[in-house]
């Protein structure tokens, strides 16, 4: 019995050694695959990695700044999208953790926006339009309220507005300890990621279908790594405290902000993430399409259209 027992120890941990390696080689081969397209920064302590097209001689209005959701990175907007808008400064930003930035000590959706902040005085960004997807339109959201001076305005594509009541897979990861969370990127994680993404339906376009070359020149891929997972699953427990206390302030929004949904998103209810939203927000405007939650990628004509109506706005 205690040889079997013994014998039982000794193969787990062969087994968690072999995924750890296979996990470190997977990483390599993405990294190959996809690899950093832009430049770095030091932002608050952070090594940043983005896309600058740079400023734009006569250029009339705000610049552009991108940013995406979770588990995403600045590929999603490289795509198919940020290149309509040949005539204005655009820039592309892998938040931290995401793609090729440095993951940070607090994940959290005000520390996003505080980076942001430093971000835009970093590299002289003068009062942008931010467009956020997803998460990233909960982080430009704390971006307009604690720092609204910094920008012009947002235009947000299905953005996370309201916390609701959580799936089983986001209740699984909010409740996870520190230790867990670390074993099951680490482990398990990135497998888990390999078999999901050979499913032809992906939740985060459906029911669209997944974009064309979407693993590689839209960055699918980067999120599979271990480390990018580990920095995902950490922005998690935070989100149902900090968007109820930005709830709570939406009010008081002084930034004008456009979103656009598509009417079939599976990932986020048009209705409650917008609708409700721009109920409670003095200068807020619901455009729906029909589409998924990708629509960066899978209606970047439409983002387009949508954008420069909100650069339109006063």
């Amino acid at each position: 019995m205690f040889f079997l027992l013994w014998l039982i120890l000794l193969w787990t941990a062969a087994a968690c050694a072999g995924l750890a390696v296979f996990n470190l080689l997977l990483a390599k081969l993405i990294e190959r695959l996809v690899p950093p397209v832009g430049s770095f920064v030091e932002v608050e302590g952070l090594r940043l990695h983005y896309v600058d097209s740079g400023d734009k001689p006569g250029q009339d209005g705000p610049p552009l700044l991108f940013v995406h959701g979770w588990l995403g990175q600045l590929n999603h907007f490289s795509y198919a999208l940020a290149a309509l808008f040949p005539e204005r400064r655009v820039v592309l930003v892998d938040r931290p953790g995401c793609g090729y930035s440095q993951a940070a000590g607090a994940p959290t959706i005000a520390e996003n926006a505080a980076v942001l902040a430093a971000f835009i005085d970093k590299i002289g960004l003068q009062k942008p339009l931010v467009i956020g997807h997803s998460l990233g339109g909960a982080i430009a959201l704390a971006l307009a309220l604690d720092h609204s001076a910094k920008i012009a305005g947002l235009a947000l594509i299905a953005p996370f507005t309201q916390f609701l009541s959580a799936s089983p897979f986001y209740k699984l990861m909010a409740e996870q300890g520190r230790l867990s969370r670390w074993l099951s990127a680490w482990l398990l994680g990135p497998l888990l990621s390999v078999l999901r993404a050979a499913s032809p339906m992906h939740p985060g376009f459906a029911p669209e279908s997944i974009p064309r070359k979407f693993w590689t020149s839209a960055g699918g891929l980067l999120p599979i790594r271990a480390d990018t997972l580990l920095a995902g699953a950490l922005e998690i427990p935070a989100q149902q405290r900090e968007l109820d206390a930005m709830q709570a302030r939406y009010a008081t929004l002084s930034t004008p902000v456009s979103i656009l949904f598509g009417a079939s998103d599976r990932l986020l209810d048009p209705k409650a993430q917008g609708e409700t939203f721009c109920a409670v927000a003095p200068d807020a405007t619901l455009t729906m399409i029909d589409g998924g939650h990708g629509l960066p990628m899978t209606q970047p004509r439409a983002c387009e259209t949508f954008i420069r109506a909100a650069l339109a706005r006063p």
